[in-house]
């Protein structure tokens, strides 16, 4: 085998390696709904860490995308990507337009349009739960609504962290 050939194979084995370890810790997905807007737009893609829980926990304004138990047209379980609002043992409260975490009003300078139109009681998150909502909270089913509710953390596909595209936005996620 000749030295040229050597080096070939060489080079893609550690480029197989390297793909595999990168795919054990991220994920890219593209946005697909219009909930999270103005953050992110529809066919957005985005990278996903998923390992962020692993050695931490959720914190919040997270923007996560986790496993729900609503349907694709195809009968599919499908993903949603949201921002975390509340953590376990949180209450949350909606009233005259505000989110209220545990008495205090959210200042939510990323939602779309500065008022969330939900009237929500205090809803205290359980333990191993989140309570997420979109940015875009006139077009969101979130966890105000009784079909997502609080997820549980184990639900969570991952945390993301990077857009790719568009190319004019590239960029780490706030």
């Amino acid at each position: 085998m000749s030295q040229n050939t050597k080096e070939w194979i060489k080079d893609i084995v550690f480029a197989v390696i390297i793909g595999l370890i990168i795919i054990q810790f991220i994920r890219p997905t593209i946005v697909k709904e219009h909930s999270m807007m103005p953050t992110l737009n529809e066919n957005d893609y985005i990278f996903l860490s998923k390992q962020s829980y692993t050695f931490g926990e959720p914190k919040y304004g997270d923007i996560v995308v986790f496993q729900s138990d609503l349907k694709t047209a195809e009968g599919k379980e499908k993903r949603l990507i949201k921002r975390v609002i509340g953590l376990p043992g949180d209450v949350i409260s909606i009233a005259d337009g505000v989110v209220f975490r545990n008495g205090q009003p959210l200042d939510e300078t990323y939602t779309l349009e500065q008022y969330t139109s939900t009237v929500m009681s205090d809803i205290t998150v359980p333990k191993d739960n989140l309570f997420v909502m979109g940015d875009n909270r006139q077009n969101s089913i979130d966890s105000r609504d009784p079909d997502v509710g609080c997820i549980e953390e184990k639900r969570l596909v991952g945390k993301a962290f990077l857009r790719l595209y568009p190319f004019n936005k590239i960029g780490f996620l706030k």
